[in-house]
């Protein structure tokens, strides 16, 4: 089984290297590709959106990775890599909420968005409360440790 997956934009971040915590502030640029570009229509009648981004230089080992403390942190507990949202992933696929700031012709203007610059984007999806949005979610305690500096 083989699977072809294209890039359709890619981020313009100020953010060159990958790091762990505040990313809420990072304004970000995504750059769509032509004829991707004119799927931007109506985007701008939304204030979030779901990007879907592959993490190019992440760097997957299962004997390093498929087990590990979140962030390298000894604060954290062992955890498998399906139950945190670390970068080294079998298949690394990133995504994230991010509020949108202005809709352009081929750009669309983020806020939030844990994507250093170059990062291929591979799909865009507006945030849908009914679909996105989970009450009562559960978490363990460690994330929230964990996010406090993140966004």
């Amino acid at each position: 089984m083989s699977w072809t997956v294209r890039p359709i934009g890619i981020v313009h971040s100020p953010i060159s290297e990958a790091r762990d915590e505040n990313w809420g502030c990072v304004e970000s640029d995504i750059e769509l590709f032509s004829p991707y570009d004119r799927g931007l229509k109506g985007l701008e009648e939304f204030s979030h959106l779901l990007v879907v981004f592959w993490l190019h230089q992440a760097d997957f080992h299962p004997e390093r990775d498929l087990i590990r403390r979140p962030q390298g942190r000894a604060d954290m507990p062992d955890t498998g890599i399906f139950a945190q949202r670390a970068k080294h992933r079998p298949n690394p696929i990133g995504i994230t909420t991010v509020s949108i700031l202005e809709v352009g012709d081929n750009r669309v203007r983020v806020r939030g968005l844990d994507a250093i610059d170059g990062t291929p984007v591979l799909d865009l999806k507006p945030f849908v409360p009914a679909f996105d949005q989970v009450e009562d979610a559960r978490t363990p305690e460690w994330l929230d440790r964990l996010m406090k500096a993140y966004f």
